[in-house]
């Protein structure tokens, strides 16, 4: 069979969207990937250089009455001609868009010529991409049960969010994992990240928080994306703090099992993958994420006790520096925390979103 999937933008939708096309791509399907011009989809994509994938124009959907929407409307015209000149010469079975701006033109494309199209919405609520990509699908395929009230009466399936078979292959031992990193195998590790492009308001607190965590018995990897690197490695240099700062990770199955503790932003990928490892967090929501959707997020991680939940506008330094240290420091609280945070996303629900994608009536 053949298949497209529209996941670009950011890591929390191109991510999901490879683990399915992984998984299709094992049963013997064909697959085409739709990715948006951003560098973070072409940098992931080097790993798959025997994938197929198409570039397509969009941006994201602003405010009805913005200037912008006049842009957005020619962009999202010249993606639909893309997607409907992939489709006429080469029709695929099924499409699956993964959710964000760049699934609009793909889904509505393939309503237009009867494919069967399929949504999968990642997060607690959805933003106004999804809601309205929904109306051009068959079903929408949820990473949170939670957000089926906010389709209304479009049919929904509860799938979680796909984690990329990388992640879940050849995974070393925390020990190891330490060392490959250049890490002491015996130290309690935080590991600080902010998504595939870093997130600078965690930079900064992180970087205020380093002084307040001299002296303790623990060692940090903080991911910073490309800009403030240099600053945050200074930053912990200053404070003595043992650490690791990297620019961006493609090896993140060797960063989350050297982990104890993680200080993360609450996408659905990053929850998804931390629940895979069996990792407790301290989450900090990105304050601005599209209807509050992270804080949604986060608050389903910190119900069932797999995580706790900070403010950005509300933390400092100060009280974040208190906190992390008294997790780091006992070791009851982050094997419950785990035990809770195994239980909240399904393990197979890349093989999920396959099964629905391939039994699709015609």
């Amino acid at each position: 069979m053949k298949f497209a999937i529209a996941c670009g933008g950011t890591g929390g939708h191109l991510f999901p969207g490879l683990a399915v096309a992984e998984v299709l791509r094992g049963q013997g399907h064909d697959v085409l990937l739709f990715v948006s011009e951003k560098e973070v989809d072409a940098r992931a994509l080097r790993a798959y250089p025997d994938l197929p994938s198409e570039k397509l124009p969009s941006i994201g959907l602003p405010p009805v009455f913005s200037p912008a929407m006049v842009t957005f409307l020619r962009r999202l015209r010249e993606s639909l001609k893309k997607c409907g000149r992939v489709y006429d010469s080469n029709r695929p079975d099924a499409v699956l868009g993964m959710g964000g701006f760049t699934s609009i033109a793909p889904l509505i494309a393939a309503w237009r010529r009867g494919i069967p199209a399929y949504l999968h919405e990642s997060n607690a609520i959805p933003g106004k991409a999804n809601r309205l990509a929904a109306r051009f699908c068959r079903a929408v395929l949820l990473g949170f049960g939670e957000c089926a009230p906010h389709f209304g009466r479009r049919a929904t399936r509860v799938t979680g969010t796909p984690i990329r078979q990388e992640l879940t292959q050849n995974v070393p031992s925390r020990g190891e994992a330490r060392r490959k990193l250049g890490l002491a195998a015996d130290r309690t590790t935080l590991l600080v990240m902010g998504g595939s492009q870093g997130a600078a308001g965690i930079n900064a607190l992180l970087g205020k928080a380093a002084p307040h965590l001299a002296g303790a018995d623990l060692q940090v990897i903080h991911l910073t994306g490309q800009r403030e690197a240099d600053a945050v490695r200074g930053a912990y240099e200053s404070a003595g703090v043992p650490c690791v700062v990297l620019p961006f990770c493609d090896r993140m199955q060797e960063v989350y099992p050297a982990a104890d503790l993680a200080v993360s932003r609450a996408g659905a990928a990053s929850l998804g993958e931390l629940s895979w490892f069996g990792l407790p967090a301290v989450l900090i929501p990105y304050p601005y994420a599209a209807e509050d959707h992270q804080r949604l997020n986060a608050e389903i991680y910190s119900a069932d006790g797999a995580a706790r939940v900070v403010g950005e506008k509300e933390t400092t330094a100060e009280s974040l520096a208190p906190l992390l240290r008294s997790l780091l420091e006992s070791r009851e609280t982050l094997e419950t925390m785990a035990s809770a945070a195994r239980t909240l996303a399904p393990r197979e629900a890349a093989e999920r979103v396959a099964a629905i994608m391939t039994q699709a009536e015609r």
